[in-house]
This record gives C-alpha cells, structure tokens and sequence, in this order.
C-alpha cells in the first residue's frame, strides 16, 4: 500500500512538472452554472459568447472575467449547440433536435428573435460558420428530402442571419449509410479561401468524409477521413483549416473517451493524403479542434486538453480538465468551455 501510494505521489509530482516545464495550463475563470455548453464565438479579444442547453447563453466584455447569463424566454429546453457572435451586441444562437430554431439579439441579448425554424422527422442542425457579417451557412444531419437517399441538410444567409434559405440540393451531398454530422461544438463546418471550393464539412459514424463544396461552376470533392470509425459513437468531431489546403480533423469515439487510437489526421494537400504525428496524437476523445497558429494546435474534450506547437509531430498534455469547445482569439489567447457553466483559460 505504501509502495502504491508513493508511486502515486511520484506520478503526480512527475507528471506536474512535466506541465509546469512547458508552462502549459488551463486557468478556470468561471463555473457552475446549470448548463452543457458547445457553442462559443469570439468577435473581439473583449468579448466572448457561449450558449449550451437548458436555453442558456452567457456573455463576457471583459475577456472572461465575469459572466452574465441568460436563459433565452420560450426556449428554456432547447439545446443551442453553436453560436456566432459578431460583436457585444449581435450574436446568433443554433438550437438542435426537432424543431429546429436559430435566434439572434441586436441588443446585447436582451431580446431575441427567432430567424429560422424548421420542423421534419430527423431533423437536427449540428453547426453554423459565418464568412462575415453578412454570409453564413448551417448544417444538419441526413434528411429525406428525395425519393431514394438521404442528403446533408444545408441552409444559407446572406443578410446576417435575418433570413435563412436550403441550399440547392446539388450543394446537399448524399450522405452514406449509417454517416452523420456530431453536434459537439460547433466546429465541424468552415468556409475557405479556396478557388475551387467555398465551405467545407466533417462527418462521422459508419463513414467518416471531408466535403468540399464547390463554388458557382466548380465542383465538389469528398474524401474518406482515416480516423476510428465503423459505428455511430465515432468518427471526425472537429475540423481546424487554414482556410485553404490544410485540414486537422480530431475525433474518436465519445463512448470510450480515454482511447486516443486513430483520433487525429490531417492533410496539407486539400484531403488528397493524410498524415498522424510522428510522436503522439491528443490524449483520448476529442470534439473540438483549433489552430493557434501556423501549426500551433489545441484539442480539448471531456478528458482533458491538448497542446501541440507542431500539430504535425507531437502532442503534449496541457490539463486534465474536461472541456466541449475552445476557441481563439485574434491575440491568440485560447478560452475554453464545458460542462456546468465552466469556462477557461489556456496558459501556454
């Protein structure tokens, strides 16, 4: 028993030196409050929004250190799995599950409007991107919306999501048997910079592919993704891009959140030819992925954070504190978001 239990220390005080060698953290700036988040955006190194279930959104103007919360009036059910946020005062909220809703405030949060609702067996939003203030796009699972196979489905803004259109059903993929999107942080859809392709998405389950839509003329690409799947619970969760050819998608299968076998691939060649690192991959199950910069990464899910300076080579172990979502700020500060209201930093 002796023996075990100074192993353990050793274990411990190894393993905080190791952090603490490569000042790699995670500050908490805030916690318990009754909701899952996923959703965060933030439009300026100022302001940060979330959303998660329970109808609950929150908002900080001061780079996280305080927090206000509010449960959106008619939606306290409602799951919002992902939010944009273009300032402190605009923001859209995406709730999941059928109906589906979109909301947006242009008063800080202190009244909503619902933008966008659709109600159909199956139906599900999983994630929203915006290319500006004006252009959006919003992705959900399968539906049967003709005779004879299942398609991806997609609705667009172009006015700054007061109104919100499906896309033409050429631009709707054909999903495979038993794919899907993961709703787990909003970070599975990205427009590019690409000339040939406008917006790109993840999926997962049986198959798991990386779409590429084409622009007006051009057209579109699908290629397998070679992480763990073969069953609902797996497959990619997150997709980080450059926005032009480089694509670093994370996942695993949520069921076993510690495994970490074949969770993260990326391709420098637009999906052609995808590579792992040569040393380690993050430490289990992962449902969002972000770029710092260059190939600086970070991977967070309900096991703990990740780091990499070389997303291509080797990870390291920043906490073992579970978050959904991480985002970047244009200074590059990394924030964090998850279960019961808890919101961090990451110290790196």
């Amino acid at each position: 028993m002796r023996l075990a239990i100074c192993l353990i220390l050793f274990f411990q005080v190894f393993t905080g030196s190791i952090y603490a060698q490569n000042n790699l953290g995670v500050q908490i700036l805030s916690t318990g409050t009754n909701t899952s988040i996923r959703g965060m955006s933030i439009p300026n190194e100022q302001v940060i929004w979330v959303s998660g279930s329970n109808g609950t959104i929150g908002k900080s103007v001061d780079a996280g250190k305080t927090w206000r919360w509010m449960i959106v009036r008619g939606f306290e059910k409602k799951d919002f799995r992902d939010i944009e946020a273009f300032d402190s005062s605009r923001a859209i909220a995406m709730a999941v599950d059928n109906p589906a809703y979109i909301i947006k405030t242009t008063d800080g949060g202190a009244s909503w409007k619902k933008v966008f609702e659709r109600s159909m067996e199956g139906m599900f939003l999983d994630a929203m991107d915006f290319k500006n203030d004006k252009e959006g796009v919003c992705i959900g699972d399968p539906l049967n919306l003709t005779i004879g196979r299942k398609l991806f489905y997609i609705i667009r803004t172009f006015d700054g999501g007061e109104t919100w259109k499906e896309a033409p059903m050429y631009q709707m993929p054909p999903a495979q048997t038993g794919e899907a999107i993961f709703s787990a942080s909003g970070t599975n859809i990205s427009f590019l910079d690409h000339p040939d392709f406008e917006y790109a998405f993840v999926t997962g389950g049986i198959v798991s592919n990386l779409y590429m839509i084409g622009r007006q003329g051009k057209k579109s690409k699908a290629v397998i993704v070679p992480v763990l799947q073969g069953k609902e619970t797996a497959g990619a969760f997150s997709m980080a891009t450059d926005k032009q050819k480089a694509f670093y998608c994370v996942g695993g299968d949520y069921k076993v959140p510690r495994d970490y076998f074949d969770n993260y691939y990326y391709s420098t060649d637009a999906g052609n030819k995808w590579g792992s690192p040569s040393i380690g991959p993050p430490f289990g199950y992962r449902s969002c992925i972000r770029i710092i910069k260059d190939k600086m990464l970070v991977a967070c899910g309900p096991t703990g954070v990740d780091f990499a300076a070389n997303g291509q080579k080797e990870w390291k172990k920043a906490s073992l504190e579970g978050f959904n979502v991480c985002m970047v700020s244009k200074s590059k500060q990394v924030f964090l978001a998850g279960e019961k209201g808890k919101i961090g930093r990451l110290i790196y």
